[in-house]
């Protein structure tokens, strides 16, 4: 699985997907296409809308679409989140890792989406609304 390694929200690293904001005007497969570009170098066709899991912990309330997506271009690459100074940037890593090596990582060093799916069918098979 494609993951982003943040550093800088806590005081230890969190891996997540690709992701981030919507800007005004543009489609849900816009923002995307545009992040994960951002973040990774990589350009995408974004797929079947899979599940949204709800994220509540001050001062953060978010809503986090999911989508299937398949790589279309690009190379894989650590990219830069363009609303933080080049000095001070929270995107360290981006790679892609395997169920294992996610599995070993500390619970809050990983999305809450691994604390509901332990395999890649787990993910895969995640439908509907979750709270995490």
């Amino acid at each position: 699985m494609l993951l982003v390694n943040h550093h800088g929200l806590y005081d230890y690293d969190f891996w997540a997907p690709p992701g981030g904001g919507i800007e005004f005007g543009q489609s849900v497969s816009q923002n995307l296409i545009r992040e994960f570009q951002e973040e990774t170098g990589l350009e995408i066709q974004v797929g079947e809308f899979r599940f949204v899991c709800e994220f509540i912990q001050t001062p953060l309330h978010a809503m986090e679409l999911f989508f299937e997506v398949k790589v279309v271009g690009g190379s894989l690459a650590t990219g830069k989140d363009p609303e933080t100074d080049k000095k001070k940037q929270v995107i360290k890593e981006a790679k892609f890792l395997s169920v294992m090596e996610i599995n070993v990582l500390p619970d809050k060093h990983k999305h809450g989406l691994f604390k509901l799916a332990k395999t890649a069918k787990n993910v895969n098979d995640l439908k509907g609304y979750w709270k995490i």
